[in-house]
């Protein structure tokens, strides 16, 4: 899974330099496809229960799921970025959320909060502690500054299988399941700017907030250790 680990940043490298007004989404798929397997790797998403492209790209009010295709990217925007590669029969799996072009000091705060609520839930990934910890420090960090967490999609274990358990809420649900040393990790808050209801568009597939805030999706791939957890991706 490092290994894994190593080629998904690259292909996120890869699009980070693209995100600029007037890409097209469906470009963004076709280069996951093409960098993912020049290094030897599968896309996860491609086909997974169904879905149609190799990465989601979610923009603005949609949370995750979004579907890329002919929607062009626009000075303003947010988008969040949802990647996952398959190498030696192993998944790992990370998100970005990116401004295009400039953004509002609001967009730029909501990233920022979503990406440090992240950190502050890899901080509680140690051998013996719990799933309620690091969803515990997720939902205290948003909550305490404005934001709100999203409440009906989570992470979850990865490995051989894209999603394994446990799943991690980014929220406290009172289920003390403990970390253990080995465990592989997608750790992934989605933070709402507005209330942290969502719905679900017509396509079936793609999570907008109810209230149509803006929202923003942070995940990395981590292994558990004893004292820390080691970011694969």
């Amino acid at each position: 899974m490092r290994k894994g680990g190593r080629i998904l940043e690259g292909v996120l490298d890869r699009l980070r330099m693209e995100i600029k007004p007037g890409v097209e989404t469906g470009q963004l798929d076709r280069i996951v496809a093409e960098e993912t397997e020049k290094r030897g790797a599968v896309p996860s998403f491609k086909n997974y229960r169904g879905f149609p492209a190799n990465l989601c790209v979610s923009i603005n009010d949609e949370i995750v799921h979004g579907i890329p295709g002919e929607r062009i990217l626009e000075e303003g925007d947010i988008v969040s970025l949802d990647v996952g590669v398959k190498l030696d029969g192993l998944h790992t799996d990370a998100a970005v959320t990116i401004g295009v072009g400039r953004i509002s000091k609001d967009a730029e705060e909501l990233i920022s909060v979503t990406e440090g609520s992240l950190r502050e839930g890899i901080a509680r990934v140690t051998g013996g502690g719990s799933i309620d910890d690091i969803s515990s420090a997720i939902q205290h960090y948003v909550e305490s500054r404005g934001f709100s967490v999203v409440r009906e999609y989570s992470g979850h274990g990865v490995g051989r299988d894209l999603h394994e358990e446990p799943e991690i809420p980014n929220f406290p649900t009172g289920r003390r399941v403990r970390l253990r040393r080995g465990m592989t990790l997608a750790i992934e808050p989605m933070v709402n700017a507005g209330d942290w209801h969502t719905r679900v568009a017509d396509n079936r597939w793609t999570v907008l907030t109810a209230d149509g805030s803006l929202s923003a999706h942070f995940e990395h791939t981590v292994a558990v250790d004893d004292d820390r957890a080691e970011i694969l991706a």
